[in-house]
């Protein structure tokens, strides 16, 4: 009951940093920073894949956390009880990050050129 608790926590806070990243009276280091957390934590394509045994669910266990944590403790206390009231009024309509979702996708991509530039030699030696 403790772990499904500090999710619906985590949930919330998640939010909170994402609407705390979009306030103004918000410092602007902490803005940025909530921004990039915000943003990879409500992007819909990870870093790390799922797929990948052990290494997958890393981000989402360690990364995410520890994000949210260090912005939730940069934030001013009232300006974060604010957002997190607020949070907890929005809890259902979680907003997703298209513009994170893009860089993701080309993170993948880029890596997958530098793989294939990196193997052409091999292959190109290799296959007739």
């Amino acid at each position: 009951m403790r772990a499904k608790t500090w999710a619906r926590g985590l949930k919330r806070d998640v939010l909170a940093v994402y609407l705390a990243a979009r306030d103004p009276r918000t410092p602007r280091h902490v803005r940025l920073l909530a921004m990039a957390v915000a943003a990879y934590a409500l992007s819909p394509i990870d870093l790390i894949p799922d797929f990948i045994p052990v290494l997958g669910y890393l981000d989402d266990l360690l990364i995410v956390p520890l994000g949210i944590l260090l912005v939730v403790r940069l934030i001013p206390p009232q300006l974060l009880a604010e957002h997190r009231a607020a949070a907890a009024a929005r809890q259902a309509a979680r907003p997703v990050s298209v513009a994170a979702a893009a860089v993701m996708v080309a993170l993948w991509l880029a890596a997958a050129v530098l793989l294939w530039l990196w193997l052409a030699p091999w292959l190109e030696a290799w296959l007739p």
